[in-house]
C-alpha cells in the first residue's frame, strides 16, 4: 500500500504562517522507545498530526497535547475530538480556546467530517450500508454495547461504510461517522458479527497487530479563515493494511 498525504494549506493569512510540508518529530513513549510523531500541518490556530497507537488523545501525562506542547514549544494545545488510545491516525488540535470552541461547534453541527479505514473479520452482508443503533456505555466495565430498546442511558449511533477490498477472510471498509460515541465503530460492527481485526475487547480473535482502525481523513473549516480544509493520511505499510489495495480515488 503506497503512502500519500494530501494536506491542503490555509490561506496565507499573516496570522497563520502554516508549514508548507509535513514535519516529523521524535518523542520517547512510556516504554522508553523513541517514536515518530508526524505533523501534517500547523499554524497559529491549529495543529494537524498523526496520533500513534498507544498514545491517548486527551490532555494527560504522555498524551498528544503534552507531546505537542513540548515539541512545538507552545503553551496551548487543546483536544477537539478523540481517538481511542489503541487507534491511530489523523487528528486536529486547537492552539487557542477560541479555535477549540469554533471547531467543537462544527462537530456539534455536523460540519466536521471524520473518515476511517477499518479491517473487519468477515464479510458484510451489504458492500455498502448505513448502520444505526442505540448504544449504552458501561463506565464501570469500560465497554459499550448495543441496546435492544431506548432508555435514559442510550444514545443513537450512526455510521456509513463502503467496502474497499477484501483478502484472507478480512474486509477493508471505509467508514464515515455521523455521530461520535465511545467505541462506536468497534461496537456497531462487532454487534453484527464483524469485529475489527485485533480488537479482542469486542470479540476478535488474537492477531499480531493492534486494532485495525485508522483515522484516515478529516475535513473542516479553518477556525479563523473559514477555508475548507481536508487532511488525509493512509495507514502504515504494515500488516494487516498491506494485505489490501488502497485506490488512489479513495
Amino acid at each position: 500500500m503506497s503512502r500519500r498525504r494530501t494536506p491542503k494549506s490555509a490561506k496565507h493569512d499573516p496570522r497563520c504562517a502554516p508549514f508548507a510540508s509535513p514535519r516529523r518529530l521524535w518523542y520517547t513513549d512510556p516504554t522508553k522507545e523513541v517514536t515518530l510523531l508526524e505533523i501534517l500541518y500547523q499554524d497559529t490556530r491549529i495543529v494537524v498530526a498523526v496520533k500513534p497507537a498507544g498514545v491517548v488523545s486527551t490532555d494527560e501525562p504522555g498524551g498528544m497535547p503534552e507531546l505537542l506542547r513540548a515539541h512545538l514549544h507552545t503553551d496551548c494545545i487543546r483536544t477537539v475530538h478523540r481517538l481511542d488510545a489503541q487507534v491511530a491516525g489523523v487528528m486536529v488540535f486547537a492552539r487557542s480556546r477560541v479555535a477549540a470552541s469554533l471547531l467543537s461547534q462544527q462537530i456539534r453541527e455536523h460540519r466536521f467530517s471524520k473518515e476511517y479505514l477499518a479491517v473487519l473479520c468477515g464479510t458484510p452482508t451489504q458492500p455498502a450500508d448505513t448502520l444505526t443503533d442505540l448504544l449504552v456505555r458501561d463506565t464501570r466495565r469500560r465497554v459499550t454495547y448495543v441496546a435492544d430498546a431506548p432508555s435514559p442511558d442510550t444514545r443513537e449511533a450512526r455510521l456509513s461504510y463502503d467496502t474497499v477490498d477484501s483478502a484472507d477472510g478480512l474486509t477493508l471498509v471505509r467508514v464515515r461517522l455521523h455521530t461520535g460515541r465511545t467505541h462506536q465503530i468497534r461496537v456497531q460492527f462487532a454487534s453484527r458479527g464483524l469485529p475489527l481485526s485485533g480488537d479482542r475487547k469486542y470479540g476478535a480473535s488474537d492477531a499480531p497487530w493492534p486494532i485495525a482502525l485508522w483515522s484516515y481523513r478529516l475535513s473542516f473549516a479553518h477556525p479563523q479563515t473559514s477555508e475548507a480544509m481536508t487532511f488525509a493520511c493512509p495507514p502504515p505499510d504494515t500488516a494487516p493494511w498491506t494485505r489490501f489495495t488502497l485506490p488512489e480515488t479513495l
